[in-house]
């Protein structure tokens, strides 16, 4: 049962990821009620785990590589980059791209920036510590290598699912209710 504590923890994260709104079930959600099809709803996770993925292999990259950045300086460039779309936004002169619901790569793209900001990867460290190196006087590279990828697989799966469940569950609810207020009467004053 010991062993089976750090893949329930990798598991959970990706259910507690699954459940945060900012991995696109929100956006996955109005992709179903927008077409009226909840299975449109569930094809909107496969950019949704393009991005999820595309980060993490950013960050496996970047650790692989000894990549650092100074946090001051993303800072800096995450601030100012919120202030230049402030300032368009209360222009009113948004282009017209800005305006139009987001395609498949747009979703990916939400889907790398929001699981790189939280910083994919990175989380998973502790889980994948006692999966990795468990007996660490016997440890073989690929052996971890494996092991580190099958515990962010399993992650992936478990926040798609609850990504999934998520979307199609609000696509379904928001349509309920449409459907329940076109046909309830006017309730008098």
């Amino acid at each position: 049962m010991a062993s089976l504590w750090p893949w329930l923890a990798v598991a959970g994260m990706g259910v507690l990821h699954g459940l945060n709104p900012t991995t696109g079930w929100m956006f996955a959600a109005a992709w179903g009620l927008r077409a009226h099809d909840k299975a449109q709803a569930l094809r909107a996770l496969w950019p949704i785990a393009v991005g999820h993925v595309a980060s993490i292999a950013l960050v496996v990259a970047a650790v692989a590589f000894g990549v650092s950045m100074d946090r001051s300086l993303l800072q800096w460039l995450a601030g100012g980059l919120f202030g230049v779309a402030a300032l368009v936004h209360l222009s009113g002169r948004w282009p017209v791209m800005a305006r139009v619901p987001a395609g498949h790569a747009g979703l990916a793209l939400w889907s790398f920036m929001m699981s790189t900001a939280h910083g994919a990867g990175l989380m998973l460290v502790p889980a994948l510590i006692p999966l990795c190196m468990g007996d660490a006087s016997n440890v073989e590279m690929s052996g971890s290598l494996m092991l580190a990828a099958a515990a962010v697989a399993v992650h992936t799966a478990a926040m798609l699912a609850t990504t999934g469940l998520m979307a199609v569950g609000a696509s379904a609810g928001i349509d309920r209710l449409r459907r329940f207020t076109r046909r309830s009467p006017a309730v008098p004053h």
